[in-house]
This record gives structure tokens, sequence and C-alpha cells, in this order.
């Protein structure tokens, strides 16, 4: 994410004019980096307010799905790729400035977890990411030297080993992580501990730290070489193709192989479900606050018992849940298809934008946002805390294609009129500000 990583002060977006090749190239891979920043928060935006389709297995069906879990698997991406050009790129600091580096980006992990951690406790629908992101620049850190090859073998190795560690997870007994989350302070303090950040979240470490080491990786190439670029939208595409199009493949050929536990299993999510329904009949649930859902369960209890043990209905290790690459699925089809489309969108922009130099004049408000994306996020978590979980009228605003498009108009507008003025965003200055005693190490 912008500047919680590289809070050094940007460039404003240049008149549409050619410069030499070389700095119309770094310029260029500066700005499709900002660029791509913005088109991941968009997508979040999506993902957390847009409209969901109607019915699937169509083409606008698809089309509307993209954005779910994509973006913030592009954003992960680009949060390696920044920790490493932070530290030097291809060609990494040493002694005092890289000591100085580590200790900022030691500083910017606790203040995501912390920030993270706060926004989750207010009682937020939306699944924050920030505090995933703090343990996740943290666990990057001891790597951060190693080349590119290296760092892509790691992501290879963490996209494989890492869904195969949560399926097991998912198959034995894990009392000793309630255990664990039972004396950790983050999980007492938001309710979202250690345990879930790297094990069971929606964005677990132990997954998704195959999209960091893959934009890591990325950071390490010199992306204003032309032959790089065009290598990463070969690779990009390959590995959405390897992803996705062996997940539809493989589902093809399982479709037919189910097992009576997942028919158990069907039957009693419909049981639960019909129960669930018929409780919330004639009721305005889409409006409750905390407290009613509360004693909505307390009131309701026994529906709960309906819902199946997943661990005891499948019997073991679910190897055929493997090949699955929908939205946070985080199997290694899933990640595989992700990193490629991250690659695609990356390579892609840095191309564009080193090449067209007339394309940087109509993109700026997009740059604009991708520079301050910490405040984009957060702002948007904010607005919905607001408008939606916890409305000041009790009536929440229905999300849907007019909120996101609200969001997204807003965000392009004030981006550009902050960057007038100031060189970082709200949020960004706080950050960098934290940061500034690093300095002073020896």
């Amino acid at each position: 994410m912008s500047n919680v990583i590289d809070c050094k002060p940007r460039e404003t977006a240049p008149a549409p004019t050619e410069g030499p090749p070389a700095r119309a190239a770094s310029l260029g891979r500066l700005l499709g980096i900002d660029a791509a920043r913005a088109l991941a928060v968009f997508g979040m935006y999506y993902a957390h307010v847009g409209p969901f389709p109607e019915e699937t297995g169509t083409w606008k069906s698809f089309l509307m799905e993209i954005p779910h879990g994509r973006s913030s698997a592009l954003f992960a991406t680009l949060a390696g790729l920044s920790l490493v050009l932070l530290a030097g790129g291809s060609r990494p600091k040493t002694g005092r400035p890289m000591r100085q580096t580590v200790v900022r980006i030691v500083i910017r992990s606790l203040l995501l977890l912390a920030l993270g951690s706060w926004l989750v406790a207010l009682g937020t629908s939306i699944v924050v990411i920030l505090a995933y992101y703090g343990l996740f620049f943290l666990l990057a850190l001891p790597f951060i030297k190693l080349r590119a090859r290296t760092l892509a073998i790691i992501a290879v190795g963490v996209g494989i080993g890492g869904p195969l560690l949560i399926q097991w997870l998912w198959s034995t007994d894990t009392s000793w992580l309630d255990a664990f989350t039972a004396k950790d302070p983050l999980a007492m303090w938001s309710g979202e501990g250690l345990a879930a950040l790297l094990f069971n979240g929606t964005y677990p470490g132990l997954a998704w730290m195959a999209y960091v080491f893959a934009g890591m990786a990325v950071g390490k190439l010199d992306l204003t070489g032309r032959a790089i670029q065009v290598r990463l939208l070969i690779v990009g595409p390959a590995l959405a193709l390897l992803g996705y199009g062996g997940a539809w493949l493989l589902g093809k050929l399982l479709q037919t192989a189910g097992t009576a536990g997942s028919s158990v299993a069907d039957a009693s999510w419909n049981s639960f479900d019909q129960a669930m329904s018929k409780a919330l009949e004639g009721t305005d649930s889409a409006n409750w606050d905390e407290e009613e859902w509360k004693a909505f369960d307390a009131e309701h209890a026994s529906i709960w018992e309906l819902a199946p043990d997943e661990k005891a209905v499948s019997g073991g290790f679910d190897w055929t849940g493997l090949a699955s690459a929908s939205p946070h699925s985080n199997m290694p089809l899933e990640l595989a298809g992700n990193i490629g489309v991250a690659l695609t969108v990356i390579a892609g922009l840095v191309l564009l934008l080193g090449r067209f130099g007339r394309l940087r004049f109509w993109l700026a408000p997009l740059i604009a946002v991708g520079s301050m994306s910490l405040t984009a996020y957060v702002a948007h978590i904010a607005a919905v805390w607001y408008l939606v979980d916890h409305p000041a009228d009790g009536v929440g605003y229905a999300t849907g294609w007019r909120m996101w498009a609200v969001f997204v108009v807003a965000m392009l507008v004030f981006a550009p009129i902050w960057r007038r003025f100031c060189k970082r965003g709200p949020l960004e200055y706080p950050m960098y500000w934290a940061t500034l005693p690093a300095k002073l190490l020896k």
C-alpha cells in the first residue's frame, strides 16, 4: 500500500511530454505502481459495498465477481513489492541505511497491527486487512535481501504448503488455538488475534505470504526494463490461466465425485437455512445492531446446533478442496490465479505509464489515489461504519452500485486536490512522522 511502506514524497503527475527514456521508464514504474494500488483499493470498495450477482455461471456474474479476492491479493502483492523497493530493490541497502529501513518497517508494521485491530474493535462489517498486513511485513523482513529467483521459489512453496496446512487444520483438533487465542491481547481487544491472522482468518498468513513473496520477487527485478515488463505480461496471464483454468477443469472432473459426507452436510445446512429463515421471517434483521443480534442468538441458540460439524462430516483431510479457486478459498490454484492477475496489472500499468506520457495526465486522479492508499482504504471503512453499520438515525444506507460509485468518485476528486498542496495523504503523514526516530539509529 502506498506510503505505508514507502513514505518518500511522490512526484506529481507530469505534463504529457516525453522525457529521456530512462527517466520516463523510472517515472512509469513509480506511477504505475500507484495506479495499481488505486485499482486494488477501488476493487476492495466494490467487494465490500458493491452489488452481488443475482445469478451464477453467466458472463455478467463473472465480471461482477472479478474484484472479489483479486483486489486484496493485488494489494498484498504490491505490499511485498514496495517492501523490497524501500530496502533498495535489486541492490539492497547495507549497514546503517538498512538498519534504519528495518526499524521503519517494524514501526509501520506495529502501527498497522494497532490500527487494523482498532478498526475491527469498532464493530465494522468489513473484514479489515490492515492488521494482517502489519504481521505480513514482520514475517517478510528476514527475507528482504534474497534474490528474485529465491523469493519466487519461496512464494511457490508457501502457495502450495500453506493451503495444505490450512486444510490440515480444518481436519484436526485445534483446541490449542482456542487456548492461545484466549490469552492473546489482540484477540481480547478486537476479537481477531494472531491465530486468525496466521491460520484461520480471512487472509491467513499461511497462504497470503505467497502474495507478499511474489511481490518481493517482482521488486527485485528491473521493472523499468521493457524486457522484464514483457516477460511479466507473459507469466501473469499464464499463471492466471493455470490457476483459474486448472480449477475449472478439476471442478468438472470432480463434479460427479460427490461423497456421502458432503450430502449429509448439504442436508444439514438446508435444515439450518430453513430454521434461520423461519426465525427471521417478518423482522428487519438487515438493520439490526450488535445487541439485537446477540439477543436473537440467545433466543434461538438451538438453530446453531443444526449446523454440521464440517470436520466430522468431511471425514478427514479434504483433498478436493485444494482444487478450489473461488475468492478467499486460499487454495493453491486461487493463489496462482490471483498472482497472475496481479503481475499482469502491475506490469501493464508500468509499461503504459512509462511509454505513453499523455496517459499520465489522464490517469493523474487514479495515481493520486494510489499515492495515499492507506487513507483511501481507511476512509471507506469509516464511511461504511457510519452509513451502514452504525447509522445515526438507526437506518443504514443500502449498499450497491450507487454507494460504490460515490466512494470512487469522492476519492478521485479528493486525492488530486489534496496532493496539489501536500506531498502525502492525511494518514500517510502520521505514519511517516512515527518512523522519523529511525533516522537516529547508528
